[in-house]
């Protein structure tokens, strides 16, 4: 089997990376990876099942024990499906949204989305974005990219996201988050 490529694209949030990567996997035809939806999968199942958000040790236990399988539909939309079940949608709630950097500042559980992670890289061309993805998870990608936007124009990114999503947010609050 050939070496698969990667392009990672990494940044703060609001900054357009899932915008640019998803365009650029589409183009490219590569697999898109949002590596961001993998935590809020994970957390959203921690939520459900009322765990400790602040045990590591369970929740390292919970990411192994799961399956997040992330499909690009004929309309090039992400698909994400936890343990089987269509939770594209449920991964984007204000709750998970709120609660994920419980779960992804986990060393353990971190450890567990990092090896996941990797592997889909090896298996198929990707064009990757988030959190420490040009560091940490592929620091010899093919491409590394660093996307940026001035605070206010994050803010407004973010904004405008969530009430396009019928989801109640007030701008300051907003910057604040």
């Amino acid at each position: 089997m050939n070496q698969s490529t990667v392009i990672a694209i990494d940044g703060p949030a609001g900054a357009g990376k899932s915008t640019v990567a998803k365009e650029v996997a589409k183009h490219l035809g590569f697999m898109y990876l949002d590596t961001g939806a993998m935590y809020r999968s994970l957390t959203l199942k921690a939520l459900r099942q009322n765990i400790d958000l602040n045990n590591e040790d369970t929740l390292a236990q919970l990411a192994r024990d799961t399956i997040i399988d992330l499909q690009i539909g004929a309309d090039h939309a992400l698909k994400v499906f936890l343990d089987g079940v269509d939770v594209t949608e449920d991964i984007r709630t204000a709750e998970v949204t709120n609660n994920t950097f419980y779960i992804a500042r986990l060393g353990r559980v971190r450890e567990v989305m990092v090896e996941r992670q990797r592997a889909i890289g090896k298996a198929a061309n990707v064009v990757a974005e988030g959190r420490d993805i040009g560091t940490v998870v592929f620091p010899n990608a093919f491409r590394k990219f660093y996307l940026d936007a001035n605070f206010e124009e994050r803010a407004n990114r973010r904004f405008k996201e969530m009430k396009g999503k019928g989801v109640s947010a007030e701008s300051k609050d907003v910057q604040k988050d």
